[in-house]
């Protein structure tokens, strides 16, 4: 759709070395020919990012106002998803570039050095500057009372801090003892790092610039309990919760929740502008209305929103595209990038020491997955349109083979009863159910974040599938906090949630995601938290302990050729421990746009990592056409 002009950093630096002494040099002429092209406008950056178009995506006309629906008030921080202003961000074709940064220096994947745009401002006019970054690494990341844990684990490499360095107002740098290529990646998320915070804003905050007298007024007025808990409400530049912190995305929160309903307005010290010098973003206003998830494929059809994927599922096409004349707008069919579209997460870390050994165990897992119809429930949930397959990455990624999708996937209730059998799970009670070694049926709650209904119709299946190899499921729905809280606890035994987040992979992407790295892996969230925190205990089963030095493998990996390898040894792995168990992938995901909304992609991938959803398609680039509806 769109592409960007970058500075000359990164492509100085990578194809000629010997020019990098000459980059301020260079960067100097080019801020002159913009001052004077730009007119010296002092609203952008005195280097904006520059978007052009190629066909069929045009330069649009400023002025309109978008609407989108979402079921929650958390929702809103859909808006840091799809705004997607990133120090460095995804192109279409998932390549790094720089976007707020105006270049960045690399050396040895270890030492990043990035330089900011001059005159580049917050929303509320201040001067986005190094002191931005100075005031999160010293006085929020290395805080021990803000951040007690540390600097986050992506800033962490073998257990160690970078060293953090401000070069000049503009300019800054993180070097590490040893390469971290997750840090980049990580800059880019649709959740992303934020490394910068608005230092002028948020010093008010900070025992470190403000009065204690001052700063305990504060606290009690906002009803917190000490100045920590002030700072982080007052800081979340991703929730987008405080109207009054400045940010760096394309249109900024009006509304103080909360609200049935949120405005937000364009930033009018946005970086980006077109080829003609029209500032980005061409429309004003967006206003994201909350109502109830069941009612937003009706609202959508009545017109009620001018895009809408979030909340639509594909048995709504049908009923969305009888609408398409009277609600004036097109129903377009993107195709999603989750490694499997509902999957089952055995918690390896369940509480419960009976079923914890039955789940840890191999052939248990992988006796569920075989038991499982997929062909059943691509026919009748999905009409057959979808892809059976385990919960792995696409075809469509270079890492992809066939064996990762097709790995204990066939339905064989004969081999699974086997492999139970060979657990010794042999006895059963009067209605057939298997019973575990303390003579407990094997009933299992799955647990749900009661959102989704078309997880309760693949459950249903399941249910069924499971039956027949003397296993009984009941689903128990819950709101996302509680249920997420049941998992991390260990109280949850099993859990439905979306496959892989990030299907796509390249062998510069980490794979952290099929790795113990983190507390929101829902197969194994305490041995997850361990490895992102230090608490706890790392996981005693072989396998794990080698994903997780794989994992460190790859951070520690000298080039593309190497990285590649470990990946592809951590998908075979992943999948042949069956930790998740996969259903069906390639389902076509609707999107709803307004005949009056240009430049959305009529095909795209719909993908939260990477892709941000609608944010790598640029957003900041739609504009209203009231010509065409």
């Amino acid at each position: 759709m769109s592409s960007y002009h970058w500075s000359p950093y990164i492509s100085l630096n990578k194809f000629c070395p010997h020019w990098a002494g000459k980059l301020s040099l260079i960067c100097g002429l080019i801020t002159l020919v913009f001052s004077v092209c730009l007119l010296a406008n002092d609203r952008l950056p005195d280097i904006p990012a520059v978007v052009t178009f190629k066909a069929p995506y045009k330069q649009g006309k400023p002025g309109g106002t978008l609407r989108t629906l979402m079921a929650k008030s958390k929702d809103i921080r859909m808006m840091t998803v799809y705004g997607y202003a990133r120090l460095v961000a995804y192109n279409q074709d998932f390549e790094l570039v720089p976007d707020i940064v105006q270049g960045i220096n690399i050396k040895e994947d270890r030492i990043f050095t990035l330089y900011l745009r001059p005159g580049h401002r917050w929303s509320d006019g201040k001067p986005f500057t190094s002191e931005d970054f100075r005031y999160y690494w010293e006085d929020v990341a290395t805080n021990k009372e803000l951040s007690p844990f540390g600097p986050p684990i992506q800033l962490m490499v073998n257990d160690k801090p970078p060293k953090f360095t401000v070069i000049d107002k503009y300019t800054v740098r993180y070097e590490w003892e040893d390469p971290n290529p997750k840090f980049l990646t990580a800059l880019a998320a649709p959740r992303p790092l934020f490394i910068y915070m608005p230092a002028h804003y948020l010093k008010q905050f900070h025992p470190r610039y403000t009065q204690k007298e001052t700063l305990d007024l504060l606290v009690e007025k906002a009803g917190k309990r000490n100045w920590q808990g002030l700072h982080h409400k007052r800081s979340n530049l991703y929730k987008q919760q405080n109207p009054k912190l400045p940010s760096l995305q394309p249109w900024v929160i009006k509304t103080k929740g909360p609200s049935d309903r949120f405005i937000f307005e364009r930033n009018p010290y946005y970086h980006r502008i077109d080829e003609k010098g029209q500032q980005l973003p061409y429309i004003d206003k967006v206003i994201i209305n909350i109502v109830s998830s069941g009612l937003i494929p009706a609202k959508t059809r009545a017109g009620d929103s001018d895009i809408q994927g979030r909340y639509l599922r594909l048995d709504n096409y049908t009923f969305l595209k009888a609408g398409e004349k009277q609600g004036k707008y097109q129903v377009r069919f993107w195709k999603n990038a989750r490694g499997s579209q509902v999957a089952i997460y055995p918690n390896l870390n369940a509480n419960d020491p009976v079923w914890r050994k039955v789940m840890q165990d191999v052939r248990f897992r992988r006796a569920l997955s075989v038991a499982i119809n997929r062909h059943e429930i691509n026919q009748v949930v999905y009409y057959g349109l979808a892809l059976e397959s385990g919960n792995t990455i696409l075809a469509s990624s270079r890492l992809y083979s066939p064996k990762l999708s097709s790995a204990w996937t066939q339905y064989d209730p004969k081999l699974a009863n086997q492999l139970l059998n060979d657990m010794a799970l042999t006895a059963r009670n009067e209605n057939g159910i298997r019973l575990l070694p303390d003579g407990r049926p094997m009933e299992i709650v799955v647990h749900t974040a009661g959102e989704s209904t078309e997880q309760t119709d693949v459950l249903e299946l399941i249910n069924d599938h499971w039956q027949a190899i003397g296993i009984k499921i009941h689903s128990r729905p819950s709101q996302r906090e509680v249920f997420r809280n049941r998992i991390f606890s260990g109280e949850a035994l099993m859990s439905v949630w979306e496959g892989l987040d990030n299907a796509l992979p390249t062998p510069q992407m980490s794979p952290r995601e099929l790795c113990p790295s983190m507390q929101e892996q829902y197969q194994w969230s305490q041995w997850g938290k361990y490895y992102e925190t230090g608490q706890g205990n790392p996981p005693d089963l072989p396998k794990l302990l080698e994903l997780a030095e794989l994992h460190k493998a790859w951070v520690n990996a000298d080039g593309r050729k190497q990285r590649t390898s470990i990946w592809q040894t951590i998908l075979k792995t992943y999948a042949d421990q069956v930790y998740t168990i996969g259903t069906v992938t390639g389902v076509l995901q609707p999107v709803v746009v307004s005949n009056r909304l240009v430049n959305v992609p009529k095909e795209a991938w719909y993908s939260w990592e990477p892709g941000a959803y609608f944010g790598v398609f640029r957003p900041d680039t739609f504009w209203i056409n009231d010509e065409q509806e």
